[in-house]
């Protein structure tokens, strides 16, 4: 059975918020599913974001890759950047953000899918769910919680 992570980033001597927390966890429960569904589908993902708008539809946001090196390897780290620029960008527009991608995890020997929520109110939830790759598709581990910094909501 997997871990529900904790949604971190409260003030101080505040309770938390139940709408914000239920925000937080459909909004990283998307991005993740959504990575995983594109593994199984196309063997791998890159990176991209999930957002809640303020009438509580969730959206996709996705960013075309430059050019690939003289390896034909995207630069996923610029890619990431790049969603988290277009989501900063429009958070006015929103009430919850995820963002989504790709890790190499050397402590499990395998990969992951590294998602990461912020909540326009100060709240923060990630995790990792660290996969391998099988002659079937792929197995997925247990999701286990991660710490995040905002990106987002931060000035």
């Amino acid at each position: 059975m997997s871990q529900t992570p904790q949604a971190t980033g409260q003030p101080a001597g505040q309770d938390s918020n139940p709408d914000q927390d239920r925000e937080l966890r459909d909004t990283l429960g998307t991005a993740i599913g959504t990575a995983q569904e594109h593994l199984l589908q196309n063997g791998g993902f890159l990176p991209f974001g999930i957002t809640l708008s303020h009438d509580g539809e969730l959206r996709i946001v996705l960013v075309t890759p430059n050019e690939p090196d003289e390896n034909g390897e995207l630069d996923a780290e610029q890619m990431l950047s790049d969603v988290q620029e277009l989501l900063r960008q429009g958070r006015d527009g929103y009430r919850a953000v995820a963002i989504a991608y790709d890790v190499s995890l050397p402590d499990h020997g395998s990969d992951g899918i590294t998602g990461a929520a912020e909540h326009r109110d100060g709240g923060v939830l990630a995790a990792i769910v660290p996969y391998t790759q099988t002659n079937d598709g792929f197995t997925f581990g247990a999701m286990e919680a991660d710490s995040h910094e905002p990106t987002i909501w931060v000035d």
